[in-house]
């Protein structure tokens, strides 16, 4: 099982903190889990996950690439950090 949670405006967009994904056989990486959430979730979550600046991570390190992900995993996503 991969642990997945939405953080900030990702999860008051998504009206979801978090949720458990079972990891297929096959397995699974970072871009394929995301394309999941959108095909099982619809557009809405499409249009907050699908975003280019979103920050993906792993096992709370920031994600580099597309990583693949094991069971167990923690991924995270979460809006721009900004500060001032």
């Amino acid at each position: 099982m991969i642990e997945v949670l939405f953080f900030a405006q990702v999860r008051e967009r998504l009206d979801c903190a978090s949720l458990t994904v079972a990891l297929p056989e096959s397995g699974l990486d970072l871009d394929a889990l995301q394309a999941q959430l959108i095909a099982e979730h619809g557009a809405d979550w499409g249009d907050v996950l699908g975003q280019d600046n979103i920050i993906r991570a792993v096992n709370q390190t920031v994600a580099q690439g597309n990583p693949a992900l094991r069971d167990g995993d923690e991924v995270a996503f979460y809006p721009p950090v900004t500060g001032g």
